[in-house]
């Protein structure tokens, strides 16, 4: 008795398009333009790191004068998906030197990978990159945004439609 949905023997081991009793789950990278997010993984790795670069600053481990005359708030940091670059974004208290932060920052990202990959155990160091964090800067056009003469208008405005 032959099957109709049999395959030759060159066929064997290559997926088939239109099986459909065997469905595999498409990769992440399979389908371009659409962000899925950050994994786990990522996020746990990410908050380990902004918890060790928390504790380096508040210990004044790292000897620079701009680091050690600034108070600096890591708000986040966001990794890459094969965990082996770390995106830190940074803001000094009050948002000021943010220029001389960063730069200081920069100048001693070899001593705090070393420190990081100490406290970390991850198979690679991850290359630490610092940026301004500038979600309080959008925070805060929003605010304005909101708080504008236009937009207070609108809200004041009787709703015709509740008759």
């Amino acid at each position: 008795m032959a099957r109709s949905n049999s395959r030759s023997g060159s066929d064997r081991g290559r997926p088939r398009d239109d099986d459909d009793r065997n469905p595999r789950p498409k990769s992440r990278a399979a389908t371009p333009g659409t962000s899925a997010g950050p994994t786990q993984r990522m996020l746990r790795v990410g908050e380990m790191i902004r918890h060790e670069l928390a504790a380096l600053l508040s210990r004044g481990e790292i000897h620079d004068e701009t680091l050690a005359a600034t108070v600096v708030t890591i708000p986040e940091v966001r990794m890459s998906t094969d965990l082996k670059l770390a995106t830190v974004y940074v803001m000094p208290l009050g948002g000021l030197n943010v220029a001389a932060v960063l730069e200081a920052l920069t100048k001693n990202q070899k001593y705090i990978r070393t420190v990081v990959a100490k406290a970390i155990n991850l198979k690679y160091a991850p290359e630490i990159r610092f940026r301004h964090d500038e979600t309080f800067d959008e925070a805060m056009r929003i605010d304005r945004l909101l708080h504008s003469p236009k937009v207070r208008q609108d809200l004041d405005k009787p709703d015709l439609e509740k008759k």
